[in-house]
Order: C-alpha cells, then structure tokens, then sequence
C-alpha cells in the first residue's frame, strides 16, 4: 500500500493496551536511561587492560550497542509480524535486565564494552512498542497514539538520568545498574500479565516484509534518511555532554547530576510536545510536523555552540527538545502510512536498525571532532544535521493526505 489510503478500525480495546503500553515505555526508558549521565565516566573507572586508549572503548561503550542493535533489529521485527509483538516487549525488557545487572558486575571496560554487545542484540524496546502500537490503533489516530508510546520514552529519559545521576554520586556507578534491571524486570511482567497478544490482522503481501520491498516503496528511504540524519544529530550529544559540563561549572563537583539534568530538561521539553505535535500531524499531515520540528531544532541547537554559562545550556536545552519531541512520532507515522499492512514489525525493525546505525557512528564521529576541534564543535555539527534532516524532508519525502476520522472506536 503506497500512501496508507484505507484506514483501520483499530483493536478491540486499544486505547487501555496503548495506555499500558505507555507505563511499560516508561519503565524500560527510565531504566535504561539511568547510566546515560556517567556511562564515559564509568568506563575510565573501570580501566583497560589492553593498550588501547580509554577514549576507545568508552566510544565503543556507545557505539557496540548500537552495532549490535542495526544488525538484529530487522531480524526482531520480521519474528514479531509472525510470532506476535508482545513477544518481542518480553524479550526486550526481560532480556535486558539480566544483562544490565551483568554490568554492574564488570571488571573492565573490555567486559562492559562486550555486555554493551549483548545488550545491542537481546534489547530493543522502542522498536517492539512501535510496531504494537501501530497494530493496535486506528491509523487515523496514529500519530497520536506514537505520541503516546514517545511520551513514555521521552518521561524515562527524563527521569532516567536525573536518578542515574543522582545514585552515582552518592552511591557510585555500580549501584545504578542494579536500580536498572529492576525497572526492567518490573516492566517485562508488565508486559506479560497486561498486554495481550496481538498481530495485524491485514493480509500480507507475498514479499511485502522485505527489506528490499519496503525501501523500494515511494518515500520509505526518505524518511528512514531523515531518522539516520537526526538520530546521529541526538546521539552525537550524549558522550561529549560531561566535558561541557565540565567546562562550565568549573569544578569536579556535581557532574553527573548535572549531565543527567540537561538530558532529563531535554527528554522532558520533548513530552509535553509528543503527544500535541503527533495529534497535530493527524490533522494536518505528519510531512509538515516534521519540518518544522527538525527546523526549529536545528536552530535552537546553533546558540548553544556559544554558551558560556550553565544555566544558558539549560534554558536552551529546553528550546532543542520540545523540537525533537514531534520528529519521532511524524517519522512513525509517516512510515506506516507508506508501507504495507501487517509489516509493522519489519517496517519498525529496520526503522531501528538505521536509528542505531545512527547512534554508532554518532560517538565515533564526536570522539574525532573533539579530538581535533572542541565539544562546541560537535553541538554545530548537530545544527546542520537537524537543518539538514528538515531539507530532506522537505524535498524528498511525498505529501499525504490526513486520513478522515473515523466513527469513536471502543
């Protein structure tokens, strides 16, 4: 189906399961997100055994997951158009407990670096929770339902940090991991005791899940270019964000609950915009939402380039990611009304493979231009990524129509 003309009465029921669905985001996001602030930091403590700088491995400390991740996920997401989706949430978050707590117990950063593998490969969240939600709702309704599932992600990347930030300086780096696989655990029985077992119901096309068929559809490479393009521009931040901290506050003190403010005033800006830029986008083309928030994001990331307060970073953290708030639900959307029904799983698997493709070259590329610039370079390079993502958007991906509401779904 090019351009998602027929629309979908939904499932039974789906507005309480995108509802757990929610909460079940919103643990895992959390508690993956509590070793973002000090995770660079966390790998100079651990040290190395090889001769190979810590710089290395704390950019293969990012960017291992997120290798590992490209690669498995397509293969996740053509398991769950078969086996079912809320499989796939089990597996993403029971999995990743056992192995978050593994880390709390590494000795090196070789051993971190490869449990970061591990992770790559078993994890996967975001992927699982879009393709269920996009099953479940109406596609009329979709971008405020993707809203939804992104409100959840972005309240534990919020939350997330603060706390991680917190427990690490008072209890240090180990401690948190602990904190994390028990937020996973406790989503994983969420899932499995609250979410029932759904699939798409459409007829699939001989075909229709390959990969080579869903990047041939008119449009779909486009808005997989401008995640790649924006992913690298997020990600890019995240390794480089304590040195900036560093540099402003002028002390050893505090650092990893000030890194985990700014990601936490970022996630937050982006929550109270996910839910209003997705239900926007029903309304009046998710195309137009996606410009605009990729525009305005690369603007307000130009500025911060000039900093020279802490406060300044903050305030314009704000700006930066209440704009990012509406590009993942427009992306969402956008997908699945340019792809085949009851391919939702291979759509979102490979959706995530090239976010994570994005997020693994994003350190290496921040390590290289720290190395030969400054930190403040990397937030400019940033600017022109999302300025870039809005260009791309803009010429390349086709204009669609919003869908007609459909009469109140139970």
């Amino acid at each position: 189906m090019s351009g998602g003309a027929a629309t979908s009465t939904g499932h039974p029921g789906w507005q309480r399961t995108l509802w757990i669905v929610f909460v079940v985001q919103l643990i895992s996001a959390t508690g993956f997100g509590v070793m973002f602030p000090f995770l660079t930091l966390y790998v100079a403590a651990l040290g190395t055994n090889t001769s190979l700088p810590l710089t290395f491995w704390a950019a293969m400390a990012f960017s291992g997951q997120a290798i590992a991740m490209a690669i498995a996920s397509p293969f996740w997401g053509a398991i769950g158009d078969r086996f079912g989706h809320r499989r796939m949430l089990e597996r993403a978050t029971l999995g990743g407990a056992l192995i978050l707590l593994a880390m709390g117990f590494a000795r090196n950063a070789e051993e971190l670096v490869f449990l970061r593998v591990i992770q790559g490969i078993v994890t996967g969240t975001i992927a699982a929770v879009n393709a269920l939600v996009a099953v479940i709702a109406p596609r009329e309704k979709l971008g405020y339902a993707l809203g939804i599932a992104q409100l959840g992600l972005y309240l534990g990347i919020a939350f997330g940090p603060v706390i991680g930030g917190i427990i690490a300086d008072l209890v240090g780096y180990r401690a948190t991991y602990a904190v994390t696989s028990a937020l996973l655990l406790g989503a994983g029985l969420l899932v499995r005791f609250g979410v029932p077992a759904v699939r798409s119901t459409a007829k699939k096309q001989r075909g229709a899940g390959d990969p080579r068929v869903l990047l041939a559809a008119p449009g779909v490479a486009a808005v997989y270019g401008v995640r790649f393009l924006a992913q690298v521009g997020q990600a890019m931040l995240l390794p480089i964000l304590p040195l900036l901290v560093v540099e402003l506050l002028h002390t050893g003190r505090g650092i990893n609950s000030a890194t985990g403010l700014l990601i936490g005033v970022s996630a937050g800006a982006a929550t109270i915009t996910a839910v209003a830029l997705g239900r926007l986008g029903d309304r009046i083309g998710h195309r137009r939402v996606l410009i605009g928030a990729a525009f305005v994001a690369g603007l307000a990331f130009l500025p911060q380039t000039l900093v020279t307060e802490f406060w300044h970073l903050l305030a314009l953290t704000v700006i930066s990611g209440a704009a990012t708030g509406g590009i993942v639900p427009a992306l969402g959307a956008l997908l699945v009304r340019l792809t085949p029904p009851g391919t939702e799983g291979a759509t979102y698997g490979i959706d995530n493979s090239v976010s994570s493709a994005g997020r693994a070259v994003a350190p290496l590329i921040a390590a290289a231009i720290v190395e030969v610039a400054s930190t403040r370079a990397v937030i400019g390079l940033n600017s022109v990524l999302f300025i870039g993502a809005a260009v791309l958007a803009l010429l390349v991906v086709p204009v669609l129509a919003p869908l007609q509401k459909q009469a109140p779904q139970s």
